[in-house]
């Protein structure tokens, strides 16, 4: 195990731990015995995770070039099974039941959709060896890839989960970005993302549609769909530079919070840990994407250099969206946050694509 490999996964398992903790102080105290168990199996899945992580290490990331279509056709068949027979909670149908575990394809197509569109956009000429996206018309650069893009997505979205469908638009636009696609491609999508948005608004059901009026103005409806997140300001606001200490979180212990093990895991930790303790995490955020985007710098490869940025970007977004919406600075959309939140098959995800990264980094200079 090289330097690299050791300081990311000594990295990973500190925010690993840092959220069983929180998850556990969330949790003890709660009546009922489902409570008394989360914790412990958020230690399991983080365990799977790390071993997870050390065998896709030793897995050459080139292989994923030859798997790439195969993982994108069993995505969809996943995001099918949700669709036809998945396992219904909170009106969310998202998971698959697998014996004790409920398994989240949706996590799955966020990795998948970052090795496809990193393939798509590193295929190579045999002339010159140059990127041939460069000389790509619009069919090819954008349409293209974008109808790959939009069938996992619609079935997320329909799930409901517009968090992890933002999420892999998010995906797609900065992939556009960085494979060099001609900038007025992409800027005409940004222009008919824009022109379509009143369409997607008519298609939005009505608590998602309640979110965003609440992200504009919590205070209309402060004891429904605005509470949660006028709790979790007050969560995060308490915790001063300090916090309040371990078990100590007054809007945590006597449950003001709701679903504060899993969305709003950022506002626990932060009334506990004070302004001190939510920066150091967010630091060692930091750290995992200055490796990522530090291996794709120093890769030769363009498959790998995309790889590892897409895996930088998809920490990146999922870490920033789900910081802002604990502050009310975001719409909440459901969004984990990446090793912290409650959650086997994000934490098992997020594993697997560090260990992508450190793979990478092992292989950067062979191609």
């Amino acid at each position: 195990m090289n330097r690299t490999e050791l300081k990311i996964l000594i990295v990973a398992v500190i925010i690993s731990i840092t959220g069983i903790l929180s998850i556990y102080s969330n949790t003890y105290c709660k009546e009922g015995e489902i409570w008394s168990i989360i914790y412990k199996r958020q230690i399991i899945w983080t365990a799977l995770g790390i071993a997870v992580y050390l065998f896709i290490s030793r897995v050459n990331y080139r292989k994923f070039w030859d798997l790439t279509y195969v993982l994108y056709f069993l995505a969809l068949l996943l995001l099918f099974i949700v669709f036809i027979s998945g396992v219904v909670r909170l009106g969310a149908q998202r998971w698959i039941r697998l014996a004790w575990f409920n398994f989240q394809p949706s996590e799955v197509v966020k990795l998948v959709i970052v090795v496809f569109l990193a393939r798509y956009f590193s295929r190579k000429s045999a002339d010159d060896m140059s990127l041939k996206v460069n000389r790509y018309g619009m069919f090819k650069a954008l349409i293209l890839p974008f109808v790959f893009v939009a069938v996992p997505t619609f079935f997320i979205i329909e799930q409901p989960d517009l968090g992890s469908g933002v999420i892999v638009i998010c995906i797609f636009m900065a992939m556009l970005f960085l494979a060099n696609v001609k900038l007025k491609y992409i800027a005409f999508f940004l222009v008919l993302s824009l022109l379509v948005l009143p369409v997607g608004w008519g298609m939005l059901r009505d608590y998602q549609k309640e979110r965003l009026l609440v992200f504009l103005n919590p205070g209309i409806d402060p004891l429904g769909a605005g509470y949660t997140i006028i709790q979790s300001k007050i969560a995060v606001g308490s915790g001063g530079l300090l916090g309040k200490g371990w078990l100590a979180g007054t809007q945590n212990q006597l449950h003001f919070l709701p679903e504060s093990h899993t969305d709003f895991i950022f506002a626990v930790f932060s009334e506990e840990r004070g302004v001190l303790g939510a920066l150091l995490l967010l630091a060692l955020y930091f750290f995992l994407i200055q490796q990522a985007l530090s291996i794709a710098s120093r890769t030769s490869d363009t498959f790998g250099k995309l790889l590892a940025s897409g895996i930088g970007l998809v920490l990146t977004i999922q870490v920033f969206i789900n910081v802002a919406m604990n502050m009310g600075m975001a719409p909440v959309v459901g969004l984990p946050l990446p090793l912290m939140s409650y959650g086997g098959s994000s934490v098992i995800v997020t594993y697997a694509a560090l260990g992508m990264l450190v793979n990478i980094n092992k292989h950067r200079a062979v191609f």
